[in-house]
């Protein structure tokens, strides 16, 4: 489908929206304080995991050659839009990116003042090219190629972490751990693991004490992070390396409660947001904190897109200097930014367009937005998705899971 083509589909049909779910806080805990930044959508949602982009074919499952090429209906380059479905039924991609998945939250009451963030996915069956339900799962990472993801069982920390095929929908094979894994990303290469170790279950939070809208938690006194593993997929096997926090420069405010590890574009380091200026912390390979690295000192944690696939752009936070709603893009090579269209950048589909999180262009309300493709330098904006409901937090708000296919 061309883009004219989508243009006429978008105009023709409205969103075909679900009906309201009820309110619940859901993300609203780990999102108040990213708002503390200076963001001029303070609604816009973000995911609190650290996320890194990845970008070809893991090794399979026995530790053999790499199979970079997904079955069933990917077709490379080729753009798939739903523009009339939220949350999407059939396969949305563009460019290099594929939504692999996408999840919804609720909360969960565990006592009288403590409720549990609890996500439940739906995973792209690549032979029929539709989102299925799959609720065996608390937390799920897609490798590149899209072959495999690293998935977490319900109760967190867990205790072993699961490799499951996306082609057939079982887990090939159980990584066992020591320390309790409450989350997961891949390596830019598929080739490595990082698992984000907890003390106790990062999406468990206790109302305050008086609280009567269930909008009000009470910080823990100490936080549950603990470290990470960084683990060769093929064999299953790394080391733990011990961080927690807060630690040293850190304190109580510096990091959320989840606040996971990702690894760099490079593969040298690993890292995860602060809530505080810098913004970010690198570590090396033996969990010792480093400088952030030239090649990635512009990116955001909480901007999902990351580095463009050839390295020399970085998406970054909300601009809206000459659009209503925009986004920077930073050159790595002359610090030069540039506004490209759309709210939240989630991932890049080509050196030159993404796909982001947009409102309609003579909208007003920041929560009512749908996914779109941008292009930098260009006003075309590509509707994706139908446009989702509720505000930040709310129940039911699904958020996709993106990953690249080549």
């Amino acid at each position: 489908m061309n883009v004219e083509e989508l243009m006429r589909d978008a105009l023709r049909e409205q969103a075909a929206e679900q009906p309201p779910l009820p309110a619940g806080f859901a993300d609203r805990v780990l999102a108040v304080r990213r708002r503390r930044r200076t963001r001029r959508l303070a609604g816009v949602a973000v995911a609190t995991a650290a996320v890194v982009a990845v970008a070809v074919g893991v090794p399979l499952l026995d530790g053999g050659s790499q199979d970079v090429r997904p079955a069933g209906v990917l077709d490379p380059g080729e753009t798939r839009a739903h523009p009339d479905q939220s949350p999407p039924r059939e396969l949305i991609q563009a460019g290099g990116a594929t939504m692999a998945a996408y999840y919804t939250t609720g909360s969960v009451k565990q006592t009288a003042r403590e409720y549990r963030t609890a996500r439940t996915y739906w995973l792209l069956n690549q032979r029929t090219g539709r989102y299925e339900k799959d609720s065996r799962w608390s937390y799920v990472a897609v490798a590149p190629g899209l072959k495999t993801a690293a998935v977490l069982e319900r109760t967190i920390p867990a205790r072993r972490i699961g490799l499951l095929d996306l082609t057939t929908g079982r887990v090939a094979r159980w990584i066992p751990v020591g320390q309790g894994v409450g989350g997961l990303a891949f390596s830019h290469d598929g080739r490595k693991l990082v698992a984000t170790t907890y003390s106790a279950d990062p999406d468990v939070v206790t109302r305050a004490p008086g609280d009567t809208t269930g909008t009000s938690f009470s910080m823990p006194e100490t936080m549950p992070r603990t470290g990470f593993y960084l683990l060769d997929v093929a064999s299953g096997k790394g080391p733990w390396r011990e961080i927690g926090g807060p630690h040293d420069s850190m304190n109580m405010a510096d990091i959320n409660i989840r606040q996971d590890f990702a690894l760099s574009r490079s593969g040298q380091y690993v890292w995860s947001g602060l809530t505080s200026e810098p913004g970010v912390q690198f570590y090396d390979l033996h969990g010792h904190e480093v400088p952030v690295p030239a090649d990635e000192r512009y990116l955001n944690w909480f901007v999902q897109a990351g580095l463009s696939p050839d390295g020399k752009r970085a998406a970054g936070d909300f601009a809206g200097r000459t659009m209503k709603t925009s986004s920077w893009i930073t050159d790595l090579g002359t610090g030069r930014k540039t506004e490209v269209h759309g709210q939240q950048l989630l991932a890049w589909a080509d050196d030159e367009s993404l796909i982001a999180w947009d409102i309609a262009k003579d909208g007003g309300n920041e929560f009512h937005n749908r996914l779109v493709l941008v292009t930098i330098g260009s006003d075309k904006i590509v509707p994706l998705s139908g446009f989702r409901k509720g505000n930040d937090g709310a129940a039911g708000r699904w958020t996709p899971v993106f990953a690249e296919r080549r």
